[in-house]
């Protein structure tokens, strides 16, 4: 991963746009839209965004701003990029952002193009219930690994709030007041995942969905980092030669490229 993707807000708050044009007015329109103040290459910000045709003005001014400690991006120029915009869908509050690092803005536009497709209109009302309704769900499920079982049980396809069903915000409301979640909770359990190859798009897509729910990743000699990548971030990685014969509690994924006796 070549870079970091981050949700920046950007409401009132001051980006330099260097240059004039269609590429200055589209990066302009963005802007706006995220609520930015925009200045000029004097103003005092963080972030800058050059959209000059003329490559030495464009490497000129991105050496200015960059003595100056402000990030810079710059269109069409990913060697002078510090960060990239994005091609987004908008489901506000729900974003999806698709970046290539500048390799190819028409690849993440197709992308982005196919994505608006899938992603009903009525996403964001979704997830600012489910925003509004935290106390309730928390309520409900007090145990935190319970509460996220129940949510993941809730979000997955079929379920009861699969986000690319075309659900209505009410729809949260019954799934907390009813039992729909609460056989989805599971006690203590431990499943292995013997491992085809080190490519990750070998996985099953039940294989994918344990390692991205596991709350303790048992991890054996030779497993590359790209499999344990697709845990969840805060997920417990552990190191395992031999299947775990007491497992942390909630759901433990031991991954293994070798048969087990």
């Amino acid at each position: 991963m070549q870079s970091l993707p981050i949700f920046v807000r950007l409401q009132n708050r001051p980006v330099i746009l260097i240059g004039e044009g269609e590429a200055a007015d589209a990066k302009r329109l963005i802007l706006e839209r995220a609520g930015a103040d925009i200045f000029g290459e004097d103003g005092e910000a963080a972030l800058a965004v050059i959209a000059l045709e003329d490559e030495d003005e464009a490497k000129a001014a991105a050496a200015r701003l960059k003595a100056r400690n402000i990030l810079v991006n710059a269109v069409d120029r990913p060697g002078l990029c510090d960060f990239t915009l994005p091609a987004i869908i908008d489901r506000d509050p729900v974003i999806v952002a698709i970046g290539t690092g500048g390799a190819s803005a028409g690849m993440a536009k197709a992308i982005r193009q196919r994505l608006e497709q899938l992603l009903p209109a009525r996403l964001g009302a979704i997830a600012r219930r489910l925003k509004d309704k935290r106390a309730d769900i928390k309520a409900k499920w007090p145990d935190a690994a319970a509460r996220r079982r129940a949510i993941d049980a809730a979000l997955d396809e079929g379920g009861v709030l699969d986000p690319l069903a075309p659900h209505v915000p009410r729809d949260v409301d019954s799934w907390i007041d009813g039992d729909d979640g609460d056989h989805h909770a599971r006690h203590d359990q431990l499943e292995i995942i013997q491992l085809r190859s080190a490519d990750p798009h070998d996985l099953t897509i039940g294989e994918t969905l344990l390692l991205g729910r596991a709350d303790t990743l048992y991890l054996a000699p030779g497993v590359p980092q790209t499999i344990s990548n697709r845990a969840r971030a805060d997920a417990q990685r552990v190191s395992c030669a031999e299947l775990p014969e007491e497992p942390a509690p909630g759901l433990s994924v031991f991954v293994t490229v070798t048969p087990l006796d």
